[in-house]
């Protein structure tokens, strides 16, 4: 038995060879591969991509986000929507733990949830600690106000028919132009699958046929009430009565956002709303 007790006692302090080393030295590396940043095994997210909002907490609150609301975090460059407005920032990222925010432009549309709107943002910009979980990201503001984003599969494009339309804003070549706030929200009109073409110019209803021959759509002499429109809201009926009235126009979809564009340029932007029964 003594001598197997001074036996093992040699093999423990052995010297270890360049070659054991070595080995113990790849085990610990693959080890720690296969770690996430939260000591899981779970990987965790890259910021660059498309993230939902989910929440906003400031000042003590939480504020639930619309369901238009999103960022799209890229090289250099973030995107994305309020829950109402769209806007672009300039970014710059450090690693997966930080990014600075310098927003650079912003729709202006009057908005339903304006609260959620103003506070978003407010928080959205200057520099933003990033927290990683499973298909989420926490950005941080310097006095501890959060940003709950979270990954979701995109939603499919909306359809071009049995969706109803609100016109957002106008178009003169590479001009975009918000509605004027007296103006926003009215302007609506949704495509049937028969054929058919209907809403509100802004002040005056309307209804026309509709032809819709791949990536164009053609409206045909309109019917409509006759009020009087003046003002702001007179400015986009009369835009709008022209375009329709202008000849093919060019019809594009991105998630929930509809363009049209007449062959001089002019168009509409308009966000989709409540499927049309």
């Amino acid at each position: 038995m003594a001598t197997t007790f001074r036996h093992l006692r040699a093999r423990v302090h052995a010297p270890v060879g360049p070659a054991l080393v070595l080995v113990l030295v790849l085990a610990v590396g693959l080890t720690a591969c296969g770690r996430s940043d939260d000591g899981g095994s779970r990987t965790l997210p890259d910021p660059v991509g498309s993230w939902a909002v989910e929440s906003l907490t400031t000042g003590g609150r939480t504020l639930h986000a619309p369901a238009a609301a999103r960022v799209d975090l890229g090289q250099g460059r973030a995107t994305g929507n309020y829950g109402c407005n769209g806007f672009t920032a300039a970014i710059a990222l450090e690693g997966t733990s930080a990014l600075t925010v310098r927003p650079a432009a912003a729709t202006t549309t009057a908005c339903a949830d304006q609260e959620f709107e103003t506070a978003f943002a407010k928080l959205f910009t200057g520099r933003l600690t990033i927290d990683r979980g499973p298909q989420r990201l926490t950005l941080k503001t310097a006095d501890g106000s959060t940003i709950a984003l979270s990954s979701r599969p995109p939603a499919a494009d909306a359809p071009l028919t049995a969706t109803e339309w609100t016109v957002v804003s106008l178009a003169a070549g590479a001009t975009v132009s918000p509605l004027p706030a007296q103006a926003a929200g009215r302007a609506r009109f949704a495509l049937a699958g028969d054929g058919t073409a209907s809403g509100s110019l802004g002040c005056n209803r309307f209804s026309a046929k509709a032809t819709v021959d791949g990536t164009s759509v053609t409206f045909g002499p309109p019917t409509t009430t006759r009020m009087a429109c003046e003002g702001p809201v007179g400015e986009v009926e009369r835009a709008l009565t022209a375009l329709f009235g202008s000849g093919p126009l060019t019809w594009k979809i991105e998630d929930r956002t509809l363009t049209l564009t007449a062959p001089d340029g002019k168009g509409l932007t308009a966000t989709a709303g409540s499927a049309v029964e």
